[in-house]
């Protein structure tokens, strides 16, 4: 039950802090990187090539790749929403198990990974740096409860944004079709299923996803 307070205090300080202009947008920017990772490691997964991500201070992204299938564009094209929710998840499940650690790990790997590989637009530098930043000197510094409760925040926010992002793109199917982004890019690849069935489709599975990651948490 402790557990379950914390994290619904926290969920609710996420949800204030995203409606912020500038730090709201900042710290959403999180879920942001893991969407266009997840285009990238179906792309890679499926024989294609992963060429960059953007990241913008708008929290938006975008994520390069070239494909040899069309399935590869496919999954490619699924991929975004469903691993940012899939991920959001699996942080839930390890700040359950009491794993803070862990999911700065995770995160940490997921920035190296991108700087590396992918991220190379002048903002997505100066977002994965200063992020990255935080991080080390939280594991050099920090322990306890400082970890915990950072933890808790940041993926209070990125759970929050796995939902709403993808109830963005669902709305946004439905109001300009041919401007919903992943939706849109799956409507023309399949042709006779439209963007507001796939846009229902990455909200419905949001949906799926934040409540095995809330189920655990229910008092027993």
């Amino acid at each position: 039950m402790k557990l379950l307070i914390k994290v619904l205090v926290f969920l609710v300080l996420a949800i204030i802090l995203t409606k912020l202009p500038i730090a709201g947008k900042y710290f959403a920017v999180a879920n942001t990187l893991i969407h266009e990772v997840g285009h990238q490691l179906a792309s890679i997964l499926t024989f294609g090539k992963a060429h960059e991500i953007h990241l913008f201070s708008n929290t938006e992204g975008v994520a390069y790749s070239s494909h040899q299938f069309w399935i590869g564009k496919f999954i490619t094209g699924l991929a975004g929403y469903v691993f940012s929710s899939f991920m959001a998840c699996t942080f839930f499940f390890l700040i359950y198990k009491g794993r803070y650690s862990m999911v700065i790990y995770i995160l940490l790997a997921i920035l190296g990974i991108s700087l590396l590989f992918w991220v190379r637009n002048v903002y997505g530098f100066f977002w994965i740096i200063t992020f990255t930043a935080a991080f080390v000197w939280l594991l050099w510094k920090a322990e306890g409860l400082i970890i915990e409760y950072v933890v808790l925040f940041l993926v209070s926010i990125i759970f929050i944004e796995s939902i709403t992002s993808a109830f963005e793109i669902m709305y946004i199917s439905f109001k300009t079709p041919l401007q919903a982004g992943d939706a849109t890019s799956l409507a023309g690849l399949t042709h006779l299923i439209p963007a507001q069935a796939w846009g229902i489709l990455f909200f419905a599975q949001a949906l799926y996803f934040g409540w095995l990651a809330m189920r655990k948490f229910k008092p027993t």
